[in-house]
C-alpha cells in the first residue's frame, strides 16, 4: 500500500509536523500531489477555502484547534475533517484547576495588596462543582478534581455516566445545578446553542461566594452581565483564560476588578501545544493508512 500523500501548510510547528507525517508512515507532498491537507493556522479560514477550492482532491483536512469556529463555514460533506479535539486537554485542564483554586483561595486578591490583610477564600476540597462540557478537557478535569473529593455534576448535551462525576445532566437541569455550586467551570465546545449560555439570569443563579472559571470560549459569558455581578459582590469571582472581546482592551473593567482574575488566552501554549498537535497528526496519518477511525473527528453538522 502507497503511504498517505499529505501537505502540511505553513504555521506553526511545520517542521515538526511535517516529521510527524514521515513518522507516521506518510509522505509529505506538494498540495497539488496530496490526497491529505494539515492546516496550521487557527485563523485563515479564506487561505483554507482557497486551497481547498485549488486542490479538489483533498479527501481529508486536520485542523490545528479542538474549537474550529473560523472554519465552520468552510466545512462540507465530501471530506473528512478532524481537529485538535481532546489534543490540548490535559495542559487546559490543568489551567482550569489552577485558576479554580486561584480564585477559591483568593490568590488574586492577595496578589494586589501592598499590605499584610485579612483572610479570605474557600476550598476546593468537598466542594459542590459544577462542569459544563463531556469532552477532554472535562474528562481530564475529573481525574484531577478526584483527589479533591469534590462533587462534580456535569452538564451537557447528551447526559450519560461518567468518571468521577457524582451526576451528569443535560442543559436543561443548568440553573438546579448553578443554585448549588462553589465553583463553575467552562469547558464546552462553542455553538449556537452555547453562545451567551452564562447571561445574567445565570449568574444571579450562583451563591454569592461561587466562583467562575472559563477555559473554553469567551461568547459563552456575557461579559457586560459578568462585569456587572462581580461589581455588585454578587459572586466570589471570574477566572477567565478566555474572553468576550479578546484579546480583552487594555481599558477594560476587568482588569481593575479584584474578583476577576484574566489570563491571555495560555492553557495552552505554542510551546504546549506544537509538540502534542505533532503526535496527533502522527496518529491520524498511521489510522488513514489502514483505514482506523481517526482522532478528533468534527462533526459538520453540529459544528464541532
Amino acid at each position: 500500500m502507497a503511504p498517505p500523500r499529505c501537505a502540511v501548510a505553513e504555521g506553526p510547528g511545520a517542521a515538526m509536523v511535517r516529521e510527524a507525517v514521515a513518522s507516521g508512515g506518510g509522505e509529505v507532498v506538494e498540495p497539488a500531489d496530496a490526497e491529505a491537507l494539515v492546516w496550521l493556522d487557527p485563523r485563515d479560514p479564506g487561505g483554507l477555502a482557497r486551497m481547498l477550492d485549488e486542490h479538489p482532491a483533498l479527501a481529508w483536512v486536520q485542523l490545528p484547534w479542538a474549537g474550529i469556529e473560523p472554519y465552520v463555514e468552510v466545512l462540507d460533506d465530501k471530506r473528512v475533517w478532524t481537529c485538535g479535539k481532546g489534543v490540548y486537554a490535559q495542559p487546559v485542564a490543568e489551567h482550569a484547576l489552577a485558576l479554580a483554586l486561584a480564585g477559591l483561595r483568593g490568590v488574586g486578591h492577595y496578589a494586589r495588596q501592598r499590605t499584610w490583610s485579612g483572610p479570605r477564600g474557600h476550598n476546593l476540597l468537598g466542594a459542590r462543582v459544577t462542569l459544563l462540557g463531556g469532552g477532554g478537557i472535562a474528562q481530564e478535569l475529573l481525574r484531577l478534581l478526584a483527589p479533591f473529593d469534590a462533587r462534580v455534576t456535569v452538564v451537557r448535551r447528551h447526559p450519560a455516566p461518567m468518571e468521577h462525576a457524582a451526576d451528569v445532566v443535560g442543559p436543561d437541569q443548568l440553573h438546579g445545578a448553578l443554585a448549588h455550586s462553589d465553583l463553575v467551570v467552562l469547558a464546552l465546545a462553542l455553538t449556537p446553542e452555547t453562545h451567551g449560555i452564562i447571561g445574567a439570569e445565570e449568574l444571579a443563579a450562583l451563591p454569592a461566594h461561587a466562583w467562575l472559571v472559563n477555559v473554553a470560549r469567551g461568547a459563552h459569558v456575557d461579559t457586560d452581565a459578568l462585569v456587572a455581578a462581580l461589581r455588585a459582590g454578587a459572586l466570589g469571582g471570574a477566572a477567565l483564560d478566555v474572553t468576550d472581546p479578546e484579546p480583552l482592551p487594555d481599558d477594560h473593567p476587568l482588569w481593575g476588578l479584584d474578583a476577576a482574575l484574566v489570563t491571555p488566552h495560555v492553557g495552552n501554549t505554542p510551546e504546549m501545544g506544537q509538540a502534542l498537535l505533532a503526535e496527533r497528526v502522527r496518529e491520524n496519518v498511521r489510522r488513514w493508512a489502514t483505514d482506523e477511525p481517526l482522532l478528533g473527528p468534527v462533526h459538520v453538522d453540529l459544528g464541532y
